[in-house]
């Protein structure tokens, strides 16, 4: 059965479903079309913090699995989203240990995550798009399609958590200042905090 690459396009904060994320998946080759996948705070936690490369001041379960497989010379190859049942997608990953390849299964969230950690590919099949996956194009109302479960599917990574408070205000601090509320952020494992504040530095990097 042929595999069709992955990539991710957005994280966002779930509107219907309390301490969820919606978790959107677009084929690598440019085609419009998205898979949509409702996962936990944890796992998306564990996704966003990879992809903005923040260090956590303790390892997260996911870190944990990583650094035991490279101790042991485990590599995961990629992971497949081989199989939706009833709204579920089940996952599985290739991992390889001395030329042996071993498939694991596992849930399709945390398999995610450990594919930003380990750099391999996200693949899934055309039957799995054909059923859930959602083509966007310039006529079509994204968000609808969703069913308002994204803030946002075509920026990359706009918001992956509920926002903060109106009073809280990035705007008068200094560079300096926000390097040292993130830094403090981290260490206290405050992660939305950390998310919001990297937002605001790498707008200002980017003006």
């Amino acid at each position: 059965m042929d595999k069709i690459e992955l990539e991710i396009i957005g994280l966002s904060y779930s509107q219907t479903q309390t301490g969820a994320y919606a978790l959107v998946l677009g084929e690598k080759d440019g085609a419009k079309r998205r898979l949509p996948i409702i996962i936990g705070g944890f796992e998306a936690q564990a996704i966003a913090i990879e992809l903005e490369s923040m260090t956590p001041s303790r390892p997260l379960t996911h870190d944990l699995f990583k650094s035991f497989a490279d101790v042991y010379d485990i590599s995961v190859k990629e992971i497949i989203i081989y199989n939706l049942v009833e709204g579920i997608f089940y996952a599985k990953l290739l991992s390889e240990k001395d030329g042996e390849i071993i498939e694991v299964d596992t849930r399709t969230s945390d398999a995610i995550a450990l594919a930003v950690r380990f750099k391999c590919p996200i693949y899934t099949h055309e039957f799995i798009l054909a059923s859930a996956g959602i083509i966007l194009d310039e006529n079509q109302e994204g968000e609808d399609e969703l069913g308002k479960e994204l803030d946002s599917i075509e920026d990359e990574l706009e918001s992956i958590v509920i926002e903060e408070p109106k009073s809280l205000s990035y705007d008068d601090l200094t560079i300096e200042e926000l390097n040292k509320r993130l830094q403090d952020a981290i260490e206290s494992e405050n992660y939305e905090e950390a998310s919001k504040i990297k937002e605001e530095l790498d707008k200002r990097n980017a003006n």
